[in-house]
């Protein structure tokens, strides 16, 4: 009975310990890599390109770069890293198994990647003999006519001007351009227009057209 008991122990006591070896030896391998992701402006100087995935290949850990290209993320020694952007070509690189240190830097110079997609022509008939059916059977009337003038009259562009949203061609304009105006200004008080005579001109011209006076709604 003792012989049995000191055997059962003795097996426990080496599975704790080839588990604690183990666990060592994965430990020891683990490093923490990080670096930096960069890109070539039209410029061609080097810039930061942020949001770039950084993956661990075969497993489900990975991360992104910040808005400044920085990334870190723990990884073990010989695994694979896949640097991967929409309109960038994907990258892989091994990080070395016989490394010294716990850190590993890294600085990945990302390609842009041209994708060439097939030309697509959208008619809107089917043929040439459905286009002249169709341009035959148009109502040109006289009320049609009408309609026409009235939705390019001034007033109503003048409307759409105001209640049509921006573009985001426009908007990226007008945020650069307010970005622009607090740099130039920047640790200094912005100049007053009360004090500015071309603007009180316009301001005394604008009241005299009557651009402050409230106008009367048509009736449809």
């Amino acid at each position: 009975m003792p012989m049995i008991r000191l055997s059962f122990l003795f097996a426990i006591t080496c599975l704790i310990t080839s588990d604690f070896s183990a666990q060592k030896t994965a430990d020891d391998d683990l490093i923490q890599f990080s670096g930096v992701v960069v890109t070539q402006d039209e410029y061609g100087e080097m810039v930061p390109l942020p949001y770039t995935s950084i993956a661990i290949k075969g497993t489900s850990k990975g991360t992104y770069a910040e808005i400044d290209g920085f990334f870190s993320i723990v990884a073990q020694q010989s695994d694979t890293i896949i640097f991967s952007r929409i309109g960038y070509q994907t990258i892989e690189i091994d990080i070395p198994d016989t490394l010294d240190s716990k850190f590993y830097s890294w600085y990945q110079i990302m390609s842009k990647d041209d994708v060439l997609l097939p030309e697509a022509v959208i008619y809107p008939w089917p043929s040439k003999d459905h286009y002249r059916i169709e341009f035959l059977a148009l109502d040109v009337s006289n009320e049609l006519r009408e309609r026409a003038k009235d939705n390019i009259a001034k007033e109503v562009l003048e409307k759409m001007q105001h209640a049509v949203l921006p573009d985001g061609q426009e908007a990226y304009s007008l945020t650069q351009e307010r970005q622009f105006e607090e740099f130039k200004y920047s640790g200094q008080y912005k100049p007053q227009n009360i004090f500015n005579v071309a603007s009180w001109a316009q301001f005394i011209k604008a009241w005299k057209r009557g651009d402050f006076k409230k106008k009367r709604k048509r009736i449809e």
